[in-house]
């Protein structure tokens, strides 16, 4: 190796180990930013120069280290399972809440639940049979009856409600998705361009990671990586970002629970309206799952099925009492009188009125058994305890609600393990140890005062070289 030749394998060890400790700080400065992956320079040794033929030396030593890049220490099968993890976490948790709206409108068990009410009805019945014709018994049947309809009325209407917040949160859901598909777009193209022209694209592939995770628990997106750098973004099979171009979506359908119904809520790409994205997890998905329509087999939507159940419930008590009560007399002789009725005449637990007002067109006594008989108020309150009457009906749609709701709970609890076991497996291997980072702040640190060392030696020696030789002895 020549002396001269020596001073540039010390400048290159110099670069190298200051490279290294700008990766370090760079490494250091981050610690505590979400989404960045560790970083480190990667180098490698320079070989000595050829050297054959007459004028031949023998063996030279290498010409030092060249920095050929900056590693980014990410796993994509670890962001991966980060992706799937959060496209499942997102679709039960948001069923989850969903469910756990119903219950929390139906408020059972408790003082103020439907079930209480109804215990209260049927007895206000039994009260009437004993006490038929008298007006106070009468008056408390009819203000139990009025509170028994209204609470009916009300759980459906805040049902309604729910379901209108969940489908404005959904076009949320979608404009976000957009957003973050559009970013990751954006990031393709710089990307691409700063790999074409050899510059370090870290800090980009990590922004668009987190992206790629959002996307993911919004509507299960699947990422693959491309030859050239870029990722392409898949959702229900089709990609919603390809290289720095992406697909915006739309979400379609019914606006209130009962036009949900005929007009189902969906998703739809912008560029191919009345089809149907096909979504397989994320937020999205478990939104437009909690959103569909109720079904004769009772497997639809959770917030239309429970609105459903309220209209049941309101049809079997204003059936079974009408039945009953149609038989029966009231103290002025009159009979085929309903005690409940359809506001306007439609079908709906919020329009089930009570259409008897007083004591005298409430028919509690048997036909012709005389005013004070009391018989059919007694057979209407046995309606509580009938297997196949409102009270069974509600008890049976409750039941199956909280069984629902405890399940989609459960699903929900493991998915948020899996997502964070996830997350600890990814952070454990690219996020910041900072006794790591000071090791290897040291070791470059060591490096470079060693290459300094070695460069004054090489300076001292040119020196005396060039500086002394034929003046030894002088």
């Amino acid at each position: 190796m020549s002396t001269f030749s020596g001073l540039n394998t010390a400048y290159t060890a110099l670069t190298a180990a200051r490279n290294g400790l700008d990766v370090v700080g760079q490494n250091i400065a981050n610690l505590n930013t979400q989404g960045y992956t560790r970083q480190r320079v990667t180098t490698s040794s320079i070989g000595g120069l050829a050297n054959v033929g007459a004028l031949s030396h023998g063996v030279t030593v290498g010409q030092g280290v060249a920095t050929e890049g900056i590693a980014r220490l990410g796993d994509i099968f670890l962001d991966s399972k980060v992706r799937s993890s959060a496209a499942s976490s997102g679709y039960w948790n948001v069923r989850s809440s969903a469910l756990d709206t119903i219950e929390s409108v139906l408020q059972e068990p408790g003082k103020n639940g439907i079930s209480n009410q109804l215990q209260t009805f049927w007895s206000a019945w039994q009260d009437v049979s004993n006490r038929a014709g008298e007006p106070a018994s009468a008056s408390v049947l009819l203000e139990q009856a009025g509170v028994l309809a209204a609470r009916i009325g009300n759980g459906y209407t805040e049902i309604a409600a729910e379901w209108s917040d969940l489908r404005a949160q959904t076009d949320g859901m979608a404009a976000e998705l957009n957003d973050a598909a559009s970013q990751v777009a954006g990031l393709n193209g710089r990307i691409r361009s700063a790999l074409a022209a050899g510059e370090s694209v870290n800090e980009l592939m990590d922004k668009r990671s987190s992206l790629t995770a959002t996307i993911a628990s919004l509507a299960g997106g699947t990422a693959r990586e491309t030859a050239d750098g870029t990722v392409e973004v898949l959702i229900g099979g089709n990609a919603i970002v390809s290289g720095d171009t992406f697909r915006p979506i739309s979400v379609a359908g019914g606006r209130i629970m009962a036009d949900g119904a005929g007009d189902p809520v969906r998703l739809e790409w912008n560029h191919r309206p009345d089809t149907p994205i096909s979504l397989d997890g994320g937020e999205i998905a478990g939104a437009i799952a909690s959103l569909a329509p109720a079904d004769a087999t009772r497997t639809g939507g959770s917030l239309a099925e429970a609105a459903a159940s309220f209209t049941a419930l309101a049809v079997s008590l204003h059936d079974r009492v009408n039945a009953v009560h149609r038989t029966g007399e009231t103290a002025n002789g009159s009979t085929n009188l309903d005690f409940f009725g359809w506001a306007g005449g439609v079908v709906d637990a919020r329009n089930l009125v009570v259409v008897a007002t007083s004591v005298d067109t409430i028919a509690s006594s048997n036909s012709g058994a005389g005013a004070y008989n009391g018989g059919i108020a007694d057979a209407i309150s046995q309606i509580g305890v009938d297997p196949s009457g409102p009270s069974a009906v509600w008890s049976t749609i409750v039941t199956g609600i909280g069984v629902a709701s405890r399940t989609a709970g459960h699903q929900a609890d493991l998915s948020t393990i899996s997502v964070n076991a996830a997350i600890g497996a990814q952070l454990a291997h690219s996020s910041v140890d900072i006794d790591e980072e000071n090791i290897n702040m040291l070791s470059f640190q060591l490096a470079y005062q060693g290459a300094a060392r070695v460069m004054t030696a090489v300076d001292e020696m040119l020196d005396t070289l060039i500086n002394r030789t034929g003046v030894v002895g002088r």
